[in-house]
């Protein structure tokens, strides 16, 4: 290769960087005054470090989310040492959320990132190498969507025994297409760029330039999937549990707290209203907060 060869092939690498570096600035400039977005997280960011030290608070306050005792059942919110109250069983409501969040939430961030690596690697592939894999994948995302993608959950779901780990397993089966077609159609306009033309010239290998060169420029697109996708996944975890077919008690989610609570709403409407909350609030956040990336890293915002 010649030296002016080289220098050009340099120069365009160069150029990318800093014109991704400038779009990566660009996005967390505009992400900085988005508050409503800057909120969510926050909230989110709330909610995922209490889930997180929920053994350390329960300690302290010296309450256990497994603990029964009939004989304070359906206390109210502000009790003495329950301070949200208990459930049927004298339960304290406030350890059982807490337990319940880091299994949601467990279940949304599993599934999603577990679906979106598949999403991603798939769909590169597809966009990059083209033909016969790319139309056979087609094919397989096709069929695959012309189910109906809540009947097919219940379907498997109904044949394994309902757990969190089978929960995760089945949303990473069936949920990657969306992904995948988004990530190939972003890789389609992609591979023809000069700084993959420039590698492709090099002798750069398909796979050094789908992870080193492609990947980056997806990075927006992952994060914003990533949060619509928790979101919907701690939703779809709460339409099986009033199904009968999520995660089985003991272990508590926010979904089957919910889903069991509605036979004591006259008699404790605080186990009702507490998890139905709390699933309300996640999923909001994280709508928001996908919003708000989708904004600040939109290519064709000019500020």
């Amino acid at each position: 290769m010649t030296t002016n060869t080289q220098a050009r092939v340099t120069i365009a690498q160069l150029d990318n960087n800093s014109i991704s570096e400038s779009f990566l600035r660009k996005g967390l400039r505009r992400l900085s005054r988005d508050y409503l977005t800057l909120t969510a997280i926050a909230i989110l960011a709330i909610f995922t470090l209490l889930a997180l030290l929920a053994p350390v608070i329960t300690r302290m306050l010296g309450v256990d989310p497994t603990t029964t005792n009939p004989s304070i059942n359906f206390l109210p919110i502000g009790s003495p040492g329950h301070l949200l109250g208990t459930d049927d069983l004298g339960r304290d409501q406030l350890a059982r959320l807490l337990y319940a969040g880091q299994v949601s939430l467990g279940i949304g961030v599993a599934g999603a990132s577990i679906t979106l690596f598949i999403g991603m690697v798939i769909g590169m592939m597809t966009g990059y190498f083209g033909g016969f894999f790319d139309d056979a994948m087609n094919w397989v995302i096709t069929t695959l969507d012309s189910i109906p993608s809540l009947y097919l959950l219940i379907l498997i779901v109904g044949i394994l025994s309902p757990s969190a780990g089978t929960l995760v397993f089945i949303i990473a089966l069936i949920g990657w297409t969306g992904t995948t077609r988004l990530i190939r159609g972003q890789t389609l306009s992609l591979r023809g760029r000069e700084y993959i033309l420039s590698a492709q010239a090099i002798g750069a290998s398909p796979w050094r330039i789908m992870f080193v060169h492609i990947m980056p420029n997806l990075i927006s697109i992952v994060l914003i999937s990533l949060a619509s996708a928790i979101g919907g996944l701690i939703l779809a975890e709460s339409v099986l549990s009033f199904l009968g077919l999520g995660v089985q008690p003991p272990t508590a989610t926010w979904g089957n707290m919910l889903t069991k609570a509605q036979t004591f709403f006259v008699r404790g409407p605080h186990l009702v209203f507490l998890p139905g909350l709390m699933i309300f609030v996640t999923v909001l956040c994280l709508y928001i907060i996908g919003d708000g990336l989708r904004d600040a890293f939109d290519p064709t915002i000019v500020d």
